[in-house]
């Protein structure tokens, strides 16, 4: 080796030393669902054209990220330089002066073509505070062929009468096939997401004009009775301890003849790779009460947010400008097919050919992010926005506490009524305590 080859492979390893040094190193919480786990797995993109930036991540289970996230934000704990959060907390938390707004992503990320439904959740006076990675409503999922041999209908706009039937018709305990999947999971954001929009599409509201909540009227009771019914009949064993991830898992195993659930959920049950009843699955709009049309409003999106502090505020930008872009979309669909695309977020996707023939399910989950009012998610007058949540502070706690006496009549602990009336007086006395009620 000669003594210009030894000086420019020192001056190299010197430049490359002295680039690590430098490096920014981002944390990023995100949850442990597989639209995330995927985008680790591609990030090579970005970190080639950003080698100044090293990616460092923390993924949690739904319910542990909502309180670690919290916390820290709250607390000024400065742990993340991105996190994942929903649009319930946006709103909430960039009034607080909590978030760094999105103004300046870079001329190409065509903020413009964020779904209105979608960005109008992320925004506080016109000003976008979080990046939408997916977003999503809800629907029916249910087997094509387990239906057609129960002999069963389940239309398009389904009804809770047609999804009892046809959820008894396809059970078969006995085949370890359950002929409804729900969540029984505690959590705001688990058991109360899918319970909210079902007692929603039965008329319920949490709070009337007053702020009093309405949990021991009879359009609650009526839709936890059904509910309890379906999931005790149904349903699998130790249905409280399932949420959204351990849901998947039994439908993709062929466990469920039905799952009502996020409609992000459709590419993949769809996926040959993953579920073994792929080319079987079928779609419908989420179930309305009999005589009824209100279909439950459910409006969800996971979003990439920069914590106000940040040290890292210009690379944690840049991180979520390219993770929520429509270059992202393509690397997705260059490595796993257009199906896999995270949805609900851009109107560009549901223009596209190619996802369009891709994803049977695209143009009902365009139709049902749509079809939401977060303004009037009951047919009743209601105080507060939201669709399967109330955006309130307090929510978090309150819809937790809820959760939990719902997911334990579930597991047999407590009757239905019981749970109701301790849900009607912990949430009364949480709203005495925070004001809302006098």
């Amino acid at each position: 080796m000669n003594k210009l080859t030894r000086a420019l492979l020192g001056a190299t390893a010197t430049c490359a030393l002295a680039a690590a040094a430098h490096a920014e190193t981002l944390t990023i919480a995100t949850v442990n669902n597989g639209d995330m786990i995927r985008m680790q797995g591609l990030t090579e993109d970005f970190t080639a054209s950003h080698p100044d930036i090293e990616l460092e991540w923390v993924t949690l289970e739904e319910n542990v990220l909502r309180q670690r996230v919290t916390t820290d934000i709250a607390t000024k704990g400065g742990q993340y330089d991105v996190m994942t959060i929903g649009n319930y907390e946006v709103p909430i938390w960039a009034k607080q002066g909590w978030l760094v707004p999105l103004t300046d992503m870079g001329d190409d990320y065509d903020a413009n073509d964020l779904l209105p439904a979608i960005a109008g959740g992320l925004s506080v006076d016109g000003t976008l505070y979080a990046a939408p990675f997916y977003g999503e409503s809800a629907m029916v999922m249910y087997r094509k062929d387990l239906v057609e041999k129960a002999g069963v209908t389940i239309s398009d706009a389904s009804t809770w009468a047609e999804i009892k039937a046809a959820a008894e018709a396809m059970t078969d305990k006995d085949a370890g096939v359950y002929g409804i999947c729900l969540r029984g999971k505690a959590g705001w954001g688990e058991n109360m997401a899918f319970i909210s929009a079902m007692a929603n599409s039965y008329g319920a509201r949490w709070f009337d004009m007053d702020w009093k909540p309405e949990f021991t009227g009879p359009e609650w009771t009526a839709a936890l009775t059904d509910y309890l019914d379906l999931m005790t009949n149904y349903g699998p064993p130790g249905a409280s301890s399932n949420g959204f991830n351990e849901n998947l898992a039994l439908f993709q195993q062929g466990k469920c003849g039905m799952w009502i659930d996020a409609t992000v959920a459709a590419s993949f049950v769809t996926d040959p790779k993953d579920s073994t009843v792929a080319d079987s699955v079928g779609f419908a709009q989420f179930p309305a009460k009999d005589g009824m049309d209100n279909r439950g409003h459910w409006l969800w999106s996971w979003n990439l947010a920069v914590p106000a502090g940040t040290k890292n505020e210009e690379a944690a930008k840049a991180f979520v400008a390219w993770a929520t872009s429509k270059h992202y979309t393509e690397i997705v669909a260059e490595e796993e097919g257009w199906r896999a695309a995270p949805p609900g977020t851009r109107t560009s996707l549901y223009e596209n050919s190619d996802y369009q023939a891709a994803a049977p399910f695209a143009e009902m989950t365009l139709n049902s992010i749509n079809a939401v009012d977060t303004s009037a998610p009951s047919v009743k007058e209601i105080p507060y926005t939201g669709a399967q949540f109330v955006s309130i502070p307090e929510f978090q706690g309150i819809g937790t506490a809820v959760g939990q006496q719902f997911s334990a009549a579930l597991a047999g602990t407590v009757s239905g009524e019981q749970a109701l009336q301790s849900a009607q007086a912990l949430t009364e006395r949480e709203m005495r305590k925070s004001g809302y009620i006098k």
